[in-house]
């Protein structure tokens, strides 16, 4: 097959909760043709929020893909969750993504999750556009998001359209249409037909100063990245529209800049200037650098580049699950991947079945023989592939690179209410923990339950509604906790000497071992720091092994260990008495030694968190705070509603939303998500300890 891969556009939808992800990709589908008439989030029909969940709730929950066509050019959409429980289904599409429509609600502006997706999107490198969104509501303030898209987020917003007007279109001055900069021209989109009829006529007097400050701008910035263009406009006063068009989606595609538009999705205002924009501006596969990986036995980097003569090369960036069926949805980097087909999976080094292939329409679908660089599809018949593996063709392997996701920071128990659905709980919890990299469910050791991890308490509310709805499970489902952390106090060395008589064996083996804390948020790190040939090889693997799988079993208390690294100095050997059974329970002693050598400590987890409140009740919301064992950072004004910014124990945020609502007569809002963990205080480890 032939294909021109330029004419292809991975896009994602991101934003902040509320911000108009979904209606601005339902209008989109809408302008494409996709759909005839377009959905309401409030009506709980559109198109990418079609699980029950998203519907009852007006909120998109899991990731959704979607094609279209626009100008000749195969556009592919992730409409990627807003709340911050569920953040890893955007970093996962941001990692399979070319390019991002970063949708600002001109009323709230940058808010929390905003600068969440923004540093997912630059932690990635996406290039992407910006659009002003709900400039049809009362507060709406498009110069005050620009401004926040500079400050708060280290942002570079190219103006490419400014409103005309603001505020709802019943008023004198409200927002009626945008002045477009790169043409200079005023555009009304019709409501009667939904704004597929497009009226462009002459910029009103009264914006008119304003458009040619803008478009000064706007030209000035562009004609920076080209000496020839420069030229030009210094002696002319202006540049081509080609010219133009050029140069943005040069300076786009770098990150130099990010084309900004403007409009309101839900009155069909500015949305079709999106799609001009996506074509024009963002990269196709070709246009950013060739994926990279390395060989899983030979350790040399291999790169793929976007051509379907290379071999094939793949990443599996989400599993999506039922009672019946796996789905998983795969970025095709290089090749081409057909139906009827045998991959490898090099992490586990099996052979994997692809048996259909599926063009994915949110929650239909559309069967494929084949899919070539460039694309995004539904693959059937993989079965122990999981999100961040890589698929790729036997005989040229290539490992990319995986995709790392949060720390869990909240628990609850459940269990089944009959004995007779205890496997199928069990089940279920594996094929779930499969679909979603930040639900984690293991059986406590001590009580017997079965503890769920998640990243809040929605998360694990849906989590629950969905085995229940999904899988027909009858569940008790126990008061959320905290999931804590442990880590080591001080820097310690510790021998260990390992000596048994079993019947007429002799087991003997010696560990030095050295343990230090980390800072920042990682995961327990073991290194051999031991000569080479200094123990044997094939012992030396069982070593770092079991140093591994007992730094997981947990700390003093049982919660996971981070923020460790342990060394292996050295190791004693006798032959015919140190055997795999031996350097096992050398390990697990030496390490449980040298945590109490170390000392433990507690951590909790520390959430960074945004109230917005009318100024007559930040008094009451911050005593509040106070009382919750928080530190109040910043207060600020954003319209004419105050911002209060703060870092709080999530130990003592269970039950907050409805605590707001009681304190600002329902007007508060807020928005948390996890920071950081910190030593808790002493009497919690004291309490767990029964001290």
């Amino acid at each position: 097959m032939i294909r021109d891969i330029s004419s292809i556009r991975n896009i994602g939808i991101i934003a902040h909760i509320d911000a108009g992800k979904t209606t601005t990709t339902e209008r989109i589908l809408f302008y494409a043709g996709e759909i005839h008439n377009p959905g309401n989030v409030d009506d709980g029909n559109t198109v990418t929020d079609f699980d029950p969940e998203e519907a009852q709730r007006g909120i998109t929950i899991y990731s959704a893909a979607i094609s279209c066509s626009w100008r000749g050019c195969s556009i592919n959409i992730i409409d990627t969750p807003g709340h911050v429980d569920f953040t890893a289904e955007v970093q996962r599409s941001l990692r399979v993504l070319d390019g991002g429509v970063v949708v600002f609600s001109a009323v709230e502006g940058v808010e929390a999750q905003s600068e969440t997706v923004w540093r997912q999107a630059d932690g990635f490198k996406v290039p992407r556009i910006c659009f002003i969104n709900k400039l049809d509501r009362i507060g709406a303030n498009f110069e005050r998001v620009i401004g926040q898209i500079t400050e708060r987020l280290q942002g570079v917003p190219l103006v490419l359209s400014i409103p005309i007007g603001s505020g709802p279109a019943t008023n004198s001055d409200g927002f009626t249409g945008i002045v477009d900069l790169l043409r200079m021209e005023a555009v009304y989109f019709d409501k009667e037909s939904k704004g597929r009829e497009i009226r462009r006529e002459p910029i009103p007097a009264a914006c008119q100063d304003l458009a040619d400050d803008y478009r000064v701008r706007l030209i000035e910035s562009v004609a920076m990245l080209d000496d020839d263009v420069f030229a030009v406009y210094d002696e002319t006063g202006d540049i081509p529209l080609a010219d133009l068009n050029r140069l943005i989606r040069q300076g786009t595609i770098t990150g130099q800049f990010q084309p900004l538009l403007c409009g309101a999705s839900l009155d069909y205002i500015g949305v079709q200037p999106i799609l001009d924009a996506v074509v024009d501006y963002l990269p196709s596969p070709l246009d950013v650098p060739p994926v990279e990986g390395r060989h899983p036995k030979k350790e040399n980097i291999e790169v793929r580049k976007p051509n379907e003569n290379e071999p094939f090369a793949g990443l599996v960036f989400k599993v999506q699950v039922d009672e019946h069926s796996e789905l998983y949805f795969v970025r095709v980097y290089s090749g081409v991947l057909k139906s009827r087909s045998r991959m490898l999976n090099p992490r586990t080094g099996e052979k994997e079945l692809i048996s259909q292939l599926w063009k994915m329409q949110a929650d239909s679908r559309v069967k494929l023989d084949e899919a070539g660089a460039g694309d995004i599809v539904g693959v059937v018949g993989p079965k122990s592939s999981v999100t961040g593996d890589t698929l790729c063709e036997a005989n040229q392997p290539i490992l990319l690179e995986s995709i790392t996701f949060p720390e869990t920071v909240i628990s609850m128990a459940i269990e089944p209410e009959t004995s007779a659905d205890r496997k199928k709980l069990e089940e279920t919890l594996k094929l779930l923990a499969k679909q979603d990299p930040t639900f984690r469910a293991k059986v406590s050791e001590e009580t017997g339950q079965t503890i769920v991890s998640g990243m809040g308490e929605l998360h694990l509310e849906i989590i629950s509604k969905r085995m229940e709805r999904d899988f027909h499970l009858k569940m008790r489902i126990h008061k959320p906790r905290v999931t804590y952390r442990e880590t080591i106090c001080k820097a310690v060395e510790f021998e260990e000497v390992f000596e048994r008589q079993a019947g007429a064996t002799s087991l003997y083996a010696l560990i030095k071992l050295r343990a230090e804390p980390l800072e920042g948020a990682q995961s327990v790190v073991v290194e051999n720091k031991m000569k080479p040939g200094a123990f044997p090889a094939e012992l030396t693997q069982v070593l770092i092994q079991a140093m591994n799988d007992e730094s997981k079993s947990g700390g003093t208390v049982g919660y996971p260990l981070m923020n460790m690294k342990l060394q292996v100095l050295g190791a004693g050997f006798r032959e015919g008495e140190t055997n795999e059974i031996a350097v096992r329970a050398a390990a697990s002693s030496a390490v449980r030694r040298v945590l109490d050598e170390a000392g433990v400590m507690l951590l909790e987890p520390v959430m960074k968190l945004e109230v917005v409140t009318p100024n007559d009740f930040v008094g009451n919301v911050t005593a509040d705070l106070n009382s919750r064992r928080a530190s109040i950072l910043n207060t600020g004004l954003r319209g004419n509603l105050v911002v209060i910014e703060a870092e709080v124990p999530l130990s003592g945020m269970f039950g907050y939303s409805t605590q707001v609502r009681s304190l600002s007569q329902g007007r508060a809002s807020y928005s948390m998500e996890p920071l950081r963990f910190a030593p808790a205080p002493d009497s919690v480890l004291k309490t767990m300890l029964g001290e």
